[in-house]
């Protein structure tokens, strides 16, 4: 956004509270994991807008903060929105490193249990991405390749081809996978499961089908 678009920002729809702050819940975009809880004032949210930056406002300090202005693990803005009551952001970011100031990726690395909160993860590990979410991210890359085409890329090729070529393939990948099976062979079957899902969402994507579409459909058969 323009700076003077951003200064002139009618904010008076979310609900500050005495103090003119509102508390912010931080995501990660990729991991969908919650990082941490800060709290913004009007200023340190046009700074957000302004920089594409997670901004906030130190309680304790009782001033302005720039996440990883020190460390280097700056939040980039990917969205925000705010809740049904107004009184309450939640920022989605990209997270640059890791975002608790105790070197865990999430500041939620406690887990209650009978024994009292005890730790989990460990420090300076980004969380792997579930299946799920890998899915999602690769779906949303083929996607781009089928409507961009840029010159060189595998997926282009494929489209280009057409759909014969992306069943020959889909075809010849499960029949690698079933040998891959049979060989025992745990490595050589990651690779081989991993080639035909990237067909198949290949092959979803040219016949306009979703990963949602599928997802629902498998969600049906959980009994």
């Amino acid at each position: 956004m323009d700076r003077n678009i951003i200064q002139a920002l009618d904010l008076s729809t979310i609900r500050w509270d005495a103090q003119g702050l509102v508390p912010a819940i931080v995501q990660d975009v990729e991991t969908k994991e919650v990082l941490m809880l800060a709290y913004m004032n009007e200023e340190s949210l046009r700074r957000t807008l302004l920089e594409r930056k997670a901004c906030y406002y130190s309680r304790s300090r009782q001033s302005l903060w720039l996440k990883g202005e020190t460390s280097g693990h700056f939040q980039e803005i990917v969205d925000i929105k705010f809740d049904c009551d107004k009184d309450t952001l939640l920022l989605t970011v990209k997270q640059i490193g890791m975002a608790c100031h105790e070197n865990y990726f999430s500041c939620f690395h406690y887990d209650l249990t009978n024994e009292g909160f005890k730790e989990i993860g460990e420090p300076e590990v980004r969380p792997e991405l579930t299946l799920g979410r890998t899915l999602e991210l690769l779906t949303e890359v083929i996607h781009s390749r089928n409507l961009e085409r840029p010159e060189g890329a595998y997926t282009t090729y494929l489209f280009e081809k057409g759909i014969d070529k992306i069943l020959k393939k889909v075809g010849e990948e499960s029949a690698e996978v079933i040998i891959a099976a049979k060989n025992s062979d745990p490595d050589e079957i990651r690779c081989e499961v991993s080639d035909l899902f990237y067909h198949v969402l290949v092959m979803l994507e040219e016949r306009g089908v979703s990963v949602e579409e599928v997802s629902r459909e498998l969600l049906k058969r959980r009994k």
